[in-house]
């Protein structure tokens, strides 16, 4: 009795471990199970240790997720997927999160992520078998992240072997478009470029031309050296003919002749070295134009106010300078007499001074038909007055425009108009009717002027007085009460010392 009480006592642990007939197969398949769990226990951690640069854990946090949270007591399962390839992405704290605690609040696991728009660039992944107890709220939104995050880290490479095929397609066409994106800086360039090759080029077309003329008509043995006793600027031989005041302005000087003090001739030529202006003059064309100013000597000119020019130009003269405006009008060609041409119009103070003055000898070198068509293109007017508009009152001013270098011997007969007009106006004198009509013009344009002087005087000193009453008003406006009482005072006073007769002491005897 007593063998077979020990013997059962040393076999009862054993006969815990063995199975009934019944539950054999259960007990079967819990070995199997945790059998199975070791071994997946076993192979997530040594792909741990063979990734310890996995983005988004470290290595302790490794070591805990495999042995679960000690202070809680559960064992969290590990990974069943292999992990996902290494990322490009810069870390971001979204990377690195840790797995949910496991005894944090329900509500708090249901609350919506705060960030439902993830950084593209970071790293998410999401397993839905990897925590349990999770929520399905919380884990589609990251399932639906997963697909776009694969897809964008498989066409990365794709996108950036495209690119760089399209780089090298389009290499070639960058080179045009670059010189397309200068276009406004290369007009601007070439501009400059041309403004400065015209600019010399034209100031030298200036001065040859300028040289031409004074080597025609200014040189020794010329019409000038011949008529003048002193050419140039200066007091001595060697002193240049021309003074240049622009590159587009000379000026030539004479002096020592009778009936005049001296001539200046100024040369008005086109502005060739100026682009716009050499642009523009192929638009509205332009002459080159020479105007002679002789100054006569005050004894040496009668009263003469007369001008010839274009019919257009006539006109406007007329109407527009001061001494014709007073004194002349057109004048009707004569009759029975030969007269200028058609194109040219009469402006005088009298027919007689205009017949005086349009000459036979004129007429047949310059004015006649034959003549004027060769030699006078290049006419555009001369004016004589003793009424003129300047410091010196009595003028004769000659102006004709200039040819080509080539053709510059085409002007000589328009250019001895000058000498012959200072001879004729210095000798010519008005008949005594002529003179007393003239006589009469001026006295009553005297008397006009000195009018409209005194007009002027007292339009001044009125203005005067109105601003100086201006300025006591204002300067009334600032005083004070007391000081307006003082002054109205003083005002009555001075009233009624006026208003007081005068009384006369005489001495009684």
């Amino acid at each position: 009795m007593a063998k077979i009480s020990s013997f059962s006592l040393l076999n009862s642990p054993f006969s815990l471990l063995l199975p009934t007939r019944g539950n054999a197969r259960l007990y079967l398949f819990a070995l199997l199970s945790i059998f199975s769990l070791l071994f997946h226990h076993l192979s997530a951690a040594n792909t741990a240790a063979a990734h310890p640069d996995f983005e988004g854990f470290d290595a302790d946090e490794d070591e805990d997720f495999a042995h679960g949270d000690p202070i809680s007591g559960e064992f969290i399962p590990p990974l069943r997927s292999a992990p996902p390839p290494i990322s490009l992405s810069t870390p971001t704290p979204e990377s690195h999160r840790a797995p949910p605690a496991p005894d944090s609040d329900q509500s708090q696991i249901q609350s919506p992520p705060s960030d439902q728009n993830p950084n593209p660039g970071s790293f998410v992944y999401w397993d839905e078998d990897e925590f349990e107890g999770i929520p399905q709220n919380l884990i589609s939104p990251n399932e639906n992240q997963v697909t776009p995050d694969s897809t964008s880290a498989g066409s990365e490479s794709d996108s950036s072997s495209d690119n760089n095929t399209e780089k090298d397609l389009h290499s070639d066409s960058k080179f045009p478009k670059k010189l397309g994106s200068y276009s406004v800086e290369i007009a601007c360039v070439s501009f400059l470029i041309m403004f400065t090759i015209n600019y010399f080029t034209g100031k030298k077309e200036n001065e040859n031309l300028a040289l031409a003329w004074a080597s025609k008509f200014a040189t020794k043995g010329s019409i000038f050296d011949r008529n003048f006793s002193l050419l140039g600027v200066g007091e001595t031989e060697d002193s240049p003919l021309l003074l240049q005041e622009g590159r587009n302005v000379f000026k030539f000087y004479a002096s020592g002749r009778r009936f005049c003090t001296g001539l200046l001739a100024t040369m008005e030529l086109k502005s060739r070295h100026d682009l716009i202006s050499r642009l523009y003059d192929m638009v509205v064309p332009c002459k080159d134009e020479i105007t002679f100013e002789v100054y006569m000597n005050d004894d040496a000119m009668d009263h003469v106010v007369f001008a010839l020019a274009r019919k257009k130009l006539a006109k406007t003269m007329q109407k527009e300078v001061r001494d014709l405006q007073r004194f002349a009008g057109l004048v009707n060609p004569p009759n029975g007499r030969k007269w200028v041409p058609e194109e040219l119009q009469v402006v005088s103070e009298s027919k007689e001074v205009a017949s005086d003055l349009i000459t036979d000898a004129v007429l047949d070198q310059v004015f006649s038909d034959k003549a004027y068509e060769k030699f006078g293109k290049g006419f555009i007017s001369m004016h004589f007055s003793d009424q003129y508009l300047g410091s010196n009152k009595k003028m004769l001013v000659f102006k004709f425009a200039l040819p080509s270098m080539n053709q510059m011997a085409d002007m000589a007969r328009l250019v001895a108009l000058v000498p012959y007009y200072i001879d004729l106006i210095g000798k010519y004198k008005l008949s005594s009717q002529a003179r007393s009509k003239t006589e009469a013009a001026r006295s009553k344009v005297a008397q006009e002027m000195y009018k409209e002087l005194q007009n002027a005087r007292q339009d001044a000193m009125q203005k005067k007085k109105a601003e100086q009453r201006r300025k006591l008003e204002e300067a009334e406006a600032k005083l004070s009460a007391e000081a307006l009482r003082r002054k109205e005072a003083k005002e009555r006073a001075r009233q009624m010392k006026k208003a007081v007769p005068k009384m006369k002491m005489t001495k009684g005897h």
